[in-house]
């Protein structure tokens, strides 16, 4: 498992690039546990700063694309736990922007260290 102190390996962080609506994309929670934050800081950090987020760095996911994604990567069923609402997923800009609103060491490291190129 990834931690804040950049232990992820690049097959870790490679293995959670998805490619979705022809971009390539990482999940809300799987950047927060890279970031080392919680996803609602994520959610709430791009809420105060909506203006800087438009669909074409971020965009929340559609029902049919999410159940493709969790069958893809065994994420547990909205009955025993999971996620309550569909995730968003960033791209490379919205990644880059999400590691400016944080305003953390541990963003800026991670911001460097992924290109999803």
């Amino acid at each position: 498992m990834m931690n804040n102190n950049m232990n992820a390996t690049i097959s870790e962080i490679e293995s959670r690039i998805f490619t979705i609506r022809n971009m390539q994309v990482m999940l809300e929670n799987h950047l927060a546990e890279l970031y080392g934050v919680e996803t609602k800081q994520i959610n709430r950090s791009v809420k105060r700063n909506i203006t800087r987020f438009p669909e074409t760095f971020m965009f929340q996911l559609k029902t049919a694309e999410w159940e493709n994604l969790k069958c893809q990567i065994g994420t547990s069923s909205l009955e025993h736990g999971g996620k309550r609402k569909l995730p968003f997923v960033f791209n490379e800009q919205g990644f880059a922007m999400l590691s400016a609103v944080l305003r953390s060491e541990t963003a800026v490291n991670v911001r460097n260290e992924i290109n999803l190129n």
